[in-house]
């Protein structure tokens, strides 16, 4: 059974094989109408050019009084198979082409009379004039061309030169037998060679089109090869990095998925592990009863706070948040955060140490600023080594106020840095202190300020501790009430790519 293959006529090896075969064709026709159409009927024109050229020459040979007019008349002639002629004074010089051929310039004499009287006629313009003519003694045209020398009264000089018009029918037969033969041999070779190279450059792109529907059905792992054209080349590299980062972002999907799944399991085995509790054992129990109903607040207020920092980074991400500005005290923020901690100062001997100078005066939305806050403290809470000391600084850097909390916890790697700000990413520092979390609250830290366009980052040595940093643009107290008029809400930027 056969198979029909069917051919594309908006590929780019037809589309590479069509204009490569226009432009020789082209070509080729172009060659023909040169050098049969414009020879056949440009060639009385190009004779006439060429005449006039000529005289052209000896008139300006004649009045420079040049001594070799002669023998340069008599090489011009043999050159290019013309009769020339002077008259001066009713005598009349003769230049042959060949001594023993003086027979057909007295045939031409006989037309130096209309030559003579058209010259007349044009004496004022002393332009040149020629006609073509005919004789019974010869099967060709003629054509007879004169002008003036000079036109000094009584020293008039006159130049005549007649040029045989010979047929070019029979050149034009061989041109055309010499060209058919060209024409073939250019359209065999132009065929082989469009087809290689159409071939040559649609060849590569076709791999990366099979790749990249390899790609599409979810293999990431694949290598898009090309060993070709620069173009072709880095389109090969661009497709590479999008394929190993839609793998990166598919892998961090199903991890995604599994942490959020894992997050909500957990919850959920309690919350119904502890309402069978109270259907079977403590329902009569009114301290135990509020206990276990205790347990299940708990665990929903978890749920509910792992579904809204989840919603909050998908809001951020889609541009759905408008930051309501205005201008505030860091430092105030940061320590009323700081406050909120006093329990566990108390109770497990945690130690929160601030450095602030006054007067921290920042253009933020002062919630989600907040949130950064209590989100870096919360995390540095989580991974504070065994002195449990957690430190706050409020610095000066350049025109913009700096931010950091710092802990002597275990640290992270230098490879691992750019990933912390990921959603549910770990460090492969297990180190972790027993305390609840989403795993969302450093990606809300990045998202908000993104949204601010602040900078911020993590300083971080393995065994000695992090140090997580952000930066705002800082407010001049006498400044502050020129900030205050301004529009509380904004839209957010555009997020960068």
């Amino acid at each position: 059974m056969s198979t029909r293959v069917k051919f594309d006529l908006n590929s780019i090896k037809f589309r590479l094989w069509l204009y490569f075969l226009s432009l020789v064709i082209g070509i080729v026709v172009l060659i023909w109408a040169l050098q049969i159409f414009f020879l056949n009927n440009g060639y009385e024109d190009m004779k006439v050019s060429e005449v006039d050229r000529i005289a052209s020459s000896i008139y300006h040979s004649y009045n420079r009084n040049d001594e070799n007019l002669t023998k340069s008349i008599q090489e011009l002639s043999v050159t290019n198979d013309f009769y020339v002629m002077m008259e001066s004074g009713g005598t009349l010089l003769l230049f042959n082409p060949e001594q023993e051929n003086i027979i057909p310039v007295y045939r031409y004499q006989t037309q130096i009379p209309k030559l003579k009287e058209m010259l007349e006629k044009n004496k004022p313009s002393s332009a040149p004039v020629y006609f073509k003519f005919s004789t019974t003694y010869e099967k060709y045209s003629t054509l007879a061309y004169g002008r003036y020398l000079s036109t000094k009264p009584g020293e008039e000089v006159l130049l005549y030169i007649f040029s045989p018009l010979y047929p070019v029918t029979s050149t034009v037969n061989i041109l055309k037998h010499q060209l058919l033969s060209v024409t073939t041999i250019i359209l065999i070779l132009a065929f082989f060679m469009i087809t290689y190279f159409s071939s040559r450059i649609s060849r590569p792109i076709k791999s990366i089109t099979n790749t990249a529907k390899k790609m599409g059905k979810g293999e990431y792992n694949v290598k898009f090869e090309a060993d070709s054209y620069s173009e072709i080349n880095n389109l090969a590299d661009a497709l590479n990095t999008a394929a190993y980062e839609l793998g990166m972002a598919d892998t961090r999907q199903r991890d995604l998925i599994a942490n959020v799944s894992h997050d909500l399991k957990t919850p959920l085995t309690m919350i119904r592990s502890y309402a069978e509790m109270i259907r079977d054992l403590s329902g009569d129990n009114p301290e135990k009863r509020n206990a276990h109903l205790q347990v299940i607040i708990d665990e929903t207020d978890r749920m509910n706070q792992l579904v809204s920092d989840m919603a909050s980074v998908s809001a951020m991400r889609t541009n759905k948040v408008t930051l309501e500005k205005e201008v505030f005290d860091l430092s105030s923020v940061a320590a009323s955060i700081l406050a909120s901690y006093q329990l566990l100062q108390e109770q497990e001997s945690y130690d929160f140490v601030f450095n602030t100078p006054k007067d921290c005066l920042v253009y933020a939305d002062k919630n989600k600023i907040e949130q950064v806050i209590s989100n870096l403290t919360g995390n540095a809470i989580k991974y504070c080594g065994e002195d449990k000391k957690i430190i706050v600084n409020i610095k000066r850097s350049g025109k913009k106020w700096r931010l950091e909390v710092s802990d002597h916890g275990p640290g992270i790697k230098a490879e691992e840095l750019p990933h912390v700000w990921e959603r549910y990413y770990k460090t492969s520092t297990n180190y972790v202190r027993a305390t609840s979390g989403t795993g969302l609250g450093l990606a809300i830290v990045k998202e908000i300020l993104t949204l601010h366009r602040s900078s911020y980052g993590v300083d971080s040595k393995v065994g000695k501790g992090s140090t997580f940093w952000f930066e705002l643009e800082a407010v001049k107290k006498d400044k502050e009430k020129e900030k205050a008029p301004v529009k509380p809400k904004e839209s957010l930027p555009d997020r960068p790519k």
